[in-house]
Order: C-alpha cells, then sequence, then structure tokens
C-alpha cells in the first residue's frame, strides 16, 4: 500500500500550494472573508475625509479671525497712540507708566500725571477718556472710562 497513489477528487484547478493568498477561507476554522461593497467603502471613506477637512477648516477659520482681531487691537492702538502724541503735555512720558488722557471743554486733548480722583472740585477737564499705560513700542494700553467731568451749567 506503500507505493500506491492517492487519487485526489478535487480537480487540480481547484487546489493551491499557497493558501493564504486565497481571497476566500480555505479552511472550515478559517476566517469568513465577504466582499464589501466599493460605493460603501468610498462613501464612508469620502464622509470621514469631510468631516476632518471641515473641522481643519473651521480651526483655520478661528485662527484668522484671531488674527484680524489682534490686527484691529493693533491698528486701535495706532490710533489712540497718535492722538495721544498729538495731545497737550507739559512732560516726557516714560514706558510702562500709568497716565490719564483727558479731553477739554473746547476738545483738545491731554495727558496727565494726574488721576480723576486726585482732582477733587477743580477738575479743568470736561471729561477722562481713558487710564493709559505706555508699552515698550511706545504705543499705549488703553483702558476707556466713561466719566464726564463736565460741570452743570
Amino acid at each position: 500500500m506503500a507505493n500506491e497513489s492517492f487519487d485526489n477528487p478535487i480537480s487540480s484547478d481547484k487546489v493551491t500550494d499557497k493558501p493564504g493568498l486565497l481571497e476566500y477561507a480555505h479552511s472550515v476554522g478559517g476566517a469568513i472573508v465577504k466582499p464589501e461593497d466599493k460605493g460603501k467603502i468610498k462613501g464612508r471613506a469620502v464622509t470621514a475625509m469631510r468631516e476632518q477637512t471641515d473641522l481643519q477648516l473651521s480651526q483655520l477659520y478661528r485662527q484668522m479671525q484671531l488674527l484680524a482681531e489682534q490686527a484691529k487691537a493693533i491698528r486701535n492702538r495706532v490710533e489712540v497712540s497718535e492722538r495721544i502724541y498729538g495731545a497737550q503735555m507739559g512732560f516726557e512720558p516714560i514706558v510702562g507708566h500709568t497716565y490719564y488722557f483727558y479731553e477739554k471743554k473746547d476738545g483738545t486733548d491731554v495727558l496727565s500725571l494726574v488721576a480723576p480722583n486726585e482732582w477733587g472740585r477743580t477738575n479743568p477737564f470736561q471729561r477722562c477718556v481713558a487710564t493709559v499705560k505706555m508699552m515698550a513700542d511706545h504705543t499705549w494700553d488703553v483702558t476707556y472710562h466713561d466719566s464726564d467731568y463736565s460741570e452743570e451749567e
């Protein structure tokens, strides 16, 4: 019996010497391989891609808004700084010090060392526009006031 040849009942075109490369399970315990709907795969991939790119675009939009707000704040600081440098002042401002920006009744601006609460009854200004602090770049950090010092007529 040792020399008897084995007659395989399975056709030779249905047998392989590399079963791991088959596109289907080659044994009873093998994993089930189901063909995927390529339309579903592409649909899920496109959906995931759109969600990710929308998230990235949203982040970029928020960053652009922040940059625009920062640019506007800098432009505002420059405008206020020009107005302050055009104001009357009897001293040379020092970086890091706090000053008070007033408007006179005639509309002219004055930069002062004296705070609004230090004037008492003799306040010569119509209103304190802002408290300002000179920055290192010689622009001004501005805190606006709504106080009005106009005398009653």
